[in-house]
């Protein structure tokens, strides 16, 4: 028997293992780069990252100059994917996201539309205040989010792979913005909010950002990394416990069906499958940037918040009652017993 047939793995469970130890050890490098250039904010960067490994899109919530806009840019080189960033605002067309056809003339002076691609072909798009762009245009960002490719001309071109959106959305500031529908809030995987940094992370960020040199991050996965280690978080097992969890939370979040006494009255709306899906993928990959390869229902309840908090809403009762959609989940989580 040779060395590498001896040191092969046996059973699927060992390969799991060992490709998820390969794994925790790249995205453990790939966190101490980006905390590198972004102080404090630990739960946002671990969020941002089950999200990318996930397989999904973003929104991060949050008022400006809480550096959500570097947070993109590290991460896009860290994992080194191809970034690009569009500033939303109210006169943004579709077609100066997803492109459009020009007419051009050869030598021969025959005619031909070409396609010009927008920012949209990237693996790693900003969209920065998204919230201020155009219904019609919110909506062809929709189209790329769910299906990844885009249609022009009735021709059909495909996104590049991985494709992930990050939004950014101011929560205070809301003249001149268009909200976002459900349909597309149900897009996106978590929902990150972004608050201020603790006392330390200010002092640090005082310090280190206002001298002379600037700091840049190192580039430590690649697109092909991190496409392995999103098929390697669907691999990862997931104990009945856990399923169940999963189901008795999202099915008791809806104003209906499975409700418990004391929040179904206050829904208005609440998720649907997608919001199942999300968290079944979210707690693999939050499992995985921890070392485990099996997730617990303690990540259910960790990751509760940032997967449903976009995805329900209250009646006007309620709000008028001063109920909150955390405190709802809050009162959902507590039943899970972890």
């Amino acid at each position: 028997m040779t060395a590498s047939t001896a040191q092969a793995p046996t059973t699927l469970d060992d390969a799991i293992v060992q490709n998820a130890e390969a794994a925790l050890e790249t995205v453990g490098r790939a966190r101490e780069a980006i905390h590198t250039v972004i102080f404090g904010q630990e739960d946002v960067v671990d969020l941002s990252l089950i999200t990318l490994l996930a397989g999904g899109h973003g929104l991060l919530v949050g008022v400006p100059g809480l550096a959500k806009t570097k947070l993109v840019e590290t991460l896009g080189t860290v994992l080194g994917l191809d970034a690009r960033r569009v500033q939303f605002t109210p006169d943004l067309m579709p077609s100066d996201i997803i492109g459009s056809e020009i007419l051009d003339e050869g030598a021969d002076r025959r005619r031909s539309f070409r396609f010009v691609k927008g920012p949209v072909f990237a693996q790693l798009l900003m969209a920065d205040e998204i919230n201020r762009a155009s219904p019609r245009t919110q909506s062809a960002l929709l189209q790329a989010m769910q299906e990844h490719h885009v249609s022009v001309g009735g021709e059909r071109h495909d996104l590049p792979q991985p494709f992930h959106v990050l939004a950014t959305q101011n929560p205070i500031e809301q003249e001149g913005t268009y909200p976002l529908p459900e349909a597309q809030l149900d897009r996106f995987l978590l929902q990150i909010d972004v608050s201020y940094p603790d006392r330390e992370a200010e002092r640090r960020i005082l310090i280190e950002t206002t001298g002379v040199d600037d700091r840049k991050p190192s580039t430590v996965m690649s697109a092909d990394g991190l496409m392995n280690a999103q098929r390697l978080v669907r691999r990862l097992p997931v104990g009945e416990s856990v399923v169940e969890a999963i189901l008795d939370l999202v099915r008791a979040a809806r104003p209906e069906g499975e409700s418990i006494a004391g929040v179904s009255d206050k829904l208005l709306w609440g998720p649907g499958p997608r919001a199942s899906q999300a968290l079944m993928l979210a707690v693999r990959a939050r499992a995985l940037i921890e070392g485990r390869v099996a997730p617990s229902i303690a990540d259910v309840v960790a990751l509760a918040e940032p997967v449903l908090k976009h995805r329900m809403a209250l009646t006007f009762a309620a709000r008028a009652d001063g109920e909150t959609i955390p405190a709802i989940i809050a009162r959902l989580t507590a039943r899970l017993g972890a």
